[in-house]
């Protein structure tokens, strides 16, 4: 079902409650001082019934240019606007200044009603709506009806809610399975319930029992009950003025311009990418860095704009920017705003974000543009890949995306699985994380990891590979244990690189000996064979074999390092062979004895009882044998 939210527009004394009281039966100005003087103050809340059935929630802003914070404020949920002139007054500032924010939000459905039209002549009329007609060429209303109504004598009323009628048959469904945002214009507390916030829901749903956050910061509430057009409801959907009674949250820990939402659902920030747009007839350019007056949602706060395709930016025209505001907001791409500047007051243009949680951009960064069009002119899917390449670095989560972007997180996944579908990027699936990257990026850190292996092998050509922990720590830093083995993984699987132990080399690496190095290799290798289990230390190794100790070092380090030798520790090494041969004499003794002792090892292999403990020792290590006392059991093969 299509839930349709109905606002005015215009000039102060133009007749925009009356009008509403006509259409309602309800007047929308609540406050004391609102009656006293005839004017709204605060935005005014009430719904109405169409000929349908369908039933539309209308929102009535204040005309005065004091309180345009407070229009703004209202005017961002709306679906159809009735631009609201007087016919005996005609357009008046406040109605241009209402026309161009209504065009600069994008609202796209509307048409204009001429109140007070039994007060004047039927040439004057006329007139009036041919100054109206050309008022409001160029913008989004330049077709729509125009209808002469008396809200006193209710002449028009019904061809007004007729024609409402007909423009919700085109309005398209709001995005109702989208992640839920409400942004608040009201605050209030109910005797006996607590505190309530108000807003028009602009996407998604909430119900009862729902854990929301207050953004920006970190108040956490849930919805203790809902009202949608003075009623109790169990689900508010898009589309909806909606009531929210909070449990746990007291008046002061929200305000106006508040955010609601799903816990940790979305990413404060004090910068926005945008395109902004000038309105065509001010006397009034931006240069860079000017300090404005930013509206988002219900929100107004202070910034300053950095223009990044222009050095200053003229009435009509349109940039790229980046805001730096004053304060913290959330936001989504796509998302409309409204500025003013700081003083004097008054509406110079709006635009569009293109990226609500973006890294610091200068002016006239070539990339910077390229990827702000991209984000202007893309679908979702592109946005998503752009971000995926921008942040792959970090490894960042389909859970971290769906925060900065503020789309579910199933529609992110949906983007993701098309993006690996067509080879772009790469999915780390962990238990509770699903971890992305782009496939660029895998490429390039492969390259840069290749290459150092390249590097390393040159430096140390008797050295089997670079220890996998380094690649990691240099490399891959910021990825998840996990995930650092899966990436090393994948470049195993791809060809690229090799594993042998601990030890990672470029794929298709040997060992190359000189003859000299060969030949103190064959040396080690006899001596050890011959020695078998007394294990001779290193210095009397470097004896036997007769040549320099560095030489000899490297020779026993390449040795160690490709599993030919063992070290058992820092000056005694153990033929591999031997070592496999120890380790079988172990196990076929404990096929006939529930434990050994170090004596009984000993007599096993001929050996002193040093060299049997140290042997034992090393076990206890690998996990194949466990100590308990003197004695030792054997764990499991190895």
């Amino acid at each position: 079902m299509k839930h349709i939210i109905v606002g005015t527009a215009g000039h102060i004394d133009h007749g925009k409650t009356t009008l509403i009281k006509a259409l309602t039966g309800r007047d929308t100005d609540r406050l004391k001082e609102e009656r006293d003087r005839g004017i709204s103050i605060e935005l005014g809340f009430t719904y109405f019934d169409l000929p349908s059935g369908k039933r539309a929630g209308i929102i009535d802003v204040p005309g005065h240019e004091r309180f345009i914070k407070n229009m703004l404020a209202g005017v961002m949920g709306m679906d159809i606007v009735l631009l609201v002139i007087a016919a005996d007054e005609g357009v008046m500032p406040q109605t241009s200044e209402h026309l161009a924010i209504l065009d600069l939000l994008g609202i796209e459905k509307g048409f204009i009603v001429l109140t007070k039209s039994d007060l004047v002549e039927s040439e004057w009329l006329e007139l009036v709506k041919e100054d109206v007609r050309e008022q409001i060429r160029g913008t989004f209303l330049e077709n729509a009806p125009i209808i002469p109504v008396s809200s006193t004598k209710k002449t028009g009323i019904d061809e007004v809610i007729k024609l409402i009628d007909e423009l919700t048959l085109e309005m398209g469904d709001r995005e109702t399975e989208d992640m839920p945002r409400l942004p608040v214009d009201r605050v209030f507390t109910i005797s006996g319930f607590g505190t309530v916030v108000t807003g028009t829901l602009l996407s998604g749903s909430l119900s009862i029992g729902d854990e929301i956050q207050v953004f920006p910061g970190n108040n956490i509430a849930r919805i203790r009950t809902l009202q949608v057009h003075d009623q109790d409801t169990e689900t508010a959907f898009a589309g909806q003025r909606v009531a929210i009674n909070m449990a746990g949250l007291k008046k002061d820990e929200v305000h106006r311009g508040d955010v609601i939402a799903p816990k940790d659902s979305m990413k404060e920030t004090l910068m926005l990418d945008v395109k902004v747009k000038l309105i065509k007839g001010i006397d009034k350019s931006i240069k860079n860095r000017t300090r404005l007056r930013l509206y988002i949602g219900t929100k107004e706060l202070l910034c300053r704009i950095v223009l990044l395709d222009k050095e200053i930016l003229n009435p009509g025209e349109e940039a790229y920017a980046q805001l730096r505001l004053e304060e913290k907001v959330v936001a989504k791409r796509g998302d409309r705003f409204i500025i003013r500047f700081y003083s004097p007051m008054f509406t110079i243009g709006g635009g569009e974000i293109l990226e609500p949680n973006p890294s610091k951009k200068q002016p006239f960064d070539e990339e910077a543009i390229k990827e702000l069009k991209i984000k202007e002119k893309g679908q979702s899917i592109d946005i998503i890949e752009k971000i995926i390449l921008d942040k792959s670095k970090y490894f960042p989560t389909i859970k971290g995306i769906s925060t900065t972007t503020a789309m579910l997180e199933e529609k992110v996944k949906e983007d993701v699985n098309n993006l690996i579908k067509s080879n772009k990027v790469i999915l780390f699936s962990l238990t509770k994380d699903f971890h992305v990257i782009h496939t660029e990026y895998f490429n390039e850190l492969s390259e840069k990891i290749v290459e150092e292996l390249d590097s390393f092998h040159k430096r140390y050509p008797l050295r089997i590979g670079m220890p996998k922990e380094e690649i990691r720590s240099r490399f891959l830093s910021n990825a998840p244990a996990k995930v650092g083995e899966r990436f090393i993984d994948l470049l195993i699987e791809k060809g690229l690189i090799e594993q042998k132990m601990e030890s990672i080399h470029m794929a298709g690496f040997e060992i190359e000996y000189s003859d000299i190095q060969l030949e103190i290799k064959n040396s080690i290798v006899k001596a050890l064979k011959e020695k078998r289990f007394t294990l001779p230390k290193k210095e009397e190794l470097i004896k036997t074999v007769g040549y320099d100790s560095n030489q000899v070092d490297e020779v026993i380090n390449s040795l160690v390092n490709s599993g030919e030798i063992f070290r058992l520790n820092d000056e005694v090494y153990l033929y591999k062979p031997i070592y496999e041969e120890g380790i079988q004499l172990l196990k076929e003794y404990m096929k006939e004895n529930e434990y050994i002792t170090v004596a009984q090892f000993r007599d096993i292999l001929n050996t002193n009882r040093k060299v049997a403990l140290l042997l034992l020792e090393y076990f206890d290590q690998l996990k194949i044998t466990k100590r308990d006392g003197d004695k030792r059991t054997l764990l499991e093969e190895k």
